[in-house]
């Protein structure tokens, strides 16, 4: 498999010289190799998530929810190959395979909720002469930054979300696996996402730093296992 970006409704192959071997854990044979991209990738999926976000999130929530829909059938129509694809790159057995994507299918329906759970408040009277009134609104530019130990659910732990509130999105997977959400972002074109709306870029060290100080960027998933990569991230993403 190819591994390539995703950026602006449109497959990239990225102009870098230096790739990873992903290895089935199984077999010890390199079955991929992922380009390892720059701020360069960076800076492109960004601009392209900035443009399409204006419409996105003036887009009504009845209709992003729509596409959410869409891609849940679609993944779980896809579901066994899918899992063998975390299997292959990841180690797991194909039940625990699919087992993982079970939750990543639960955080797309919940997320099709948005039009209730993105509901306001209104309270008069809070104080005397003073009403008040709370609305919720995307925050911009969001990313995740996903680890290699749960490549088909991670990231479905605030894609679904975010979009469903009007916000647009990158999603940078583990240089280690990164077949399973190429495959994913290939049902995610299926679904027919306008340009710009959910971007894919891949690399290690540099793209993921990239993505922390960059100012287009509004908000960060992050998922660590240790307390040096805690303090690593905080102060990357603190930087700007």
């Amino acid at each position: 498999m190819e591994i390539l970006n995703y950026i602006n409704g449109e497959w990239v192959k990225p102009t870098v010289k230096e790739y990873f071997d992903v290895i089935n854990p199984a077999t010890g044979l390199v079955i991929a190799k992922t380009p390892l991209g720059t701020k360069v990738d960076v800076d492109a999926a960004a601009k392209a998530a900035s443009e399409a976000l204006p419409a996105w999130r003036r887009t009504p929530v009845n209709d992003r929810v729509q596409y959410l829909f869409k891609l849940r059938n679609l993944m779980r129509e896809n579901g066994d190959e899918i899992a063998k694809l975390i299997t292959n790159e990841a180690g797991k057995t194909f039940e625990e395979a699919k087992a993982e994507m079970v939750r990543a299918y639960e955080n797309v329906e919940v997320a099709c909720g948005m039009p209730h759970m993105g509901k306001g408040e209104f309270v008069e009277d809070i104080a005397p002469g003073i009403d008040e009134i709370m609305i919720r609104q995307p925050v911009g530019v969001c990313a995740t930054i996903a680890p290699f130990n749960f490549p088909g659910m991670i990231p479905f732990w605030y894609l679904p979300y975010a979009l469903a509130a009007g916000n647009t999105y990158i999603v940078k997977p583990s240089e280690k696996v990164p077949m399973t959400m190429q495959f994913i972002f290939k049902l995610i074109e299926q679904v027919g996402f306008p340009k710009g709306v959910v971007n894919m870029v891949n690399g290690a060290k540099e793209t993921v730093d990239g993505i922390l100080e960059h100012p287009c960027h509004s908000c960060h998933h992050l998922c660590w296992f240790d307390q040096c990569g805690e303090v690593y991230l905080l102060h990357r993403s603190g930087a700007r």
